[in-house]
């Protein structure tokens, strides 16, 4: 790997296999070598990368954090023993319900059906969509992410949720992720009903991108959270943002994009990432 930052110096007789099990477990690429007489565990991804996992060692250490192996699997973390998609069930959850979303829309459900997860229900009137009011029923707020309008929309989307929510559920916990879906996605969905008007809008794009903030900022205030992405993949996301909302993806034919649920989106995230960080750290200390 290139550009490997050295994150540990530890005795030689120490044993990392509890961390590197763990590492594994939550996506971080390492190796550890040799030298001079000592262990050197060495990561990708620059500096912040680093500090991250000699966090998580010293609250390993600690006993902040703890490490179990099992013992008839090898080195294997127990969670990872049965799959990794069954330590992330809610992730695995959002996917099959966009893919769902995806595929009522793909077989040609009628437009009645559809129009039960929209965000405001709609009738054609004279071959023009008319949309209402949503009244109380408040689970408009969050079906349109389950939407999807084409192939490129759902496999885009769902890739990037298996990579950013796994690894935000695998550090959270599966109902700290249930709860971050429900508020990105509530936060999203209403920011491109507020600045885009009443339309036909849906995907999992605006939570996307709420999970990468998250993972962002999160990890700033509380480095034992290992969930920032590479900063390729902050600069590929951000790019892509910037791109959709000067318009040249509609230019280039890919059709209208819902911008202001991506940007809502990504700063609810990071705005929950402070929250959430600042308080594990605030707490952390205290305890």
């Amino acid at each position: 790997m290139a550009d490997m930052i050295t994150a540990l110096s530890v005795d030689i007789e120490e044993d990392l296999l509890p961390l590197t099990a763990l590492l594994r477990q939550r996506g971080v690429a390492h190796r550890i070598y040799e030298e001079g007489g000592r262990q050197v565990l060495k990561v990708p991804g620059g500096e912040q990368q680093a500090q991250q996992v000699a966090a998580l060692y010293r609250s390993w250490r600690a006993g902040e954090v703890k490490i179990e192996l099992s013992r008839a699997g090898g080195t294997r973390p127990v969670a990872q023993r049965s799959g990794q998609w069954r330590s992330v069930p809610v992730t695995v959850l959002l996917v099959l319900l966009s893919i769902g979303g995806f595929l009522l829309i793909y077989l040609g459900a009628p437009l009645t059906v559809i129009g039960e997860f929209t965000f405001t229900p709609f009738a054609v009137v004279e071959g023009q969509l008319r949309f209402g009011d949503m009244g109380a029923q408040y689970w408009r707020l969050l079906t349109p992410a389950f939407l999807h309008f084409g192939w490129l929309h759902i496999v885009f989307n769902s890739l990037w949720l298996w990579e950013l929510g796994s690894r935000v559920e695998r550090v959270m916990g599966s109902f700290n992720m249930l709860l971050l879906f429900g508020v990105i996605a509530l936060v999203s969905n209403a920011s491109q009903y507020i600045f885009g008007g009443p339309g036909l809008f849906g995907g999992m794009s605006g939570v996307v991108y709420g999970l990468l903030g998250f993972s962002w900022v999160a990890p700033l205030l509380q480095p034992r959270w290992l969930l920032q992405p590479a900063p390729a993949i902050m600069l590929f996301m951000v790019g892509w943002l910037v791109v959709c909302l000067v318009g040249l993806v509609e230019v280039l034919g890919f059709g209208a994009i819902a911008n202001a649920a991506h940007l809502g989106g990504l700063l609810c995230g990071a705005v929950l990432g402070g929250l959430f960080g600042g308080l594990s750290r605030i707490t952390g200390e205290r305890s």
